[in-house]
């Protein structure tokens, strides 16, 4: 995989990506991509095919434990309202604005170093 200089489209970072794991850490949501980790601290949301679900809502892991093999093509970030990534035809949305958040921070991507590891110096906080 080439490298990405995210400094100023981090998000930019897991286009071409597959999902790895979806992890459930007690009151958040984490997607890894075999490196990168893109974390929601407030209840994400979105859509598998025809499927909404909102987390952490009846249904909402069954659907996102799909998402694990997709392949990122896609994001939107809207400052304030929204971090998106769109896996075909399927949606993975973190919201943004201080209504939905539980703390002050809603998402963090954890980025990756020269070896595609996981890098903590490479964070970002939104």
């Amino acid at each position: 995989m080439e490298t990405v200089d995210s400094s100023n489209d981090p998000l930019r970072l897991l286009v071409g990506r597959e999902v790895s794991a979806v992890c459930f850490v007690r009151d958040y949501v984490e997607l890894h991509f075999d490196g990168p980790v893109l974390r929601a601290l407030s209840n994400p949301f979105g859509r598998y095919g025809c499927r909404g679900w909102r987390f952490p809502a009846r249904g909402s892991l069954e659907l996102m434990r799909y998402y694990i093999g997709k392949t990122v093509d896609d994001y939107e970030l809207v400052p304030d309202r929204l971090l998106a990534l769109d896996l075909g035809e399927h949606r993975f949305a973190i919201p943004l604005d201080h209504v939905s958040r539980m703390g002050p921070e809603a998402a963090h991507l954890i980025g990756v170093d020269e070896r595609g590891q996981s890098d903590t110096q490479a964070t970002w906080i939104w």
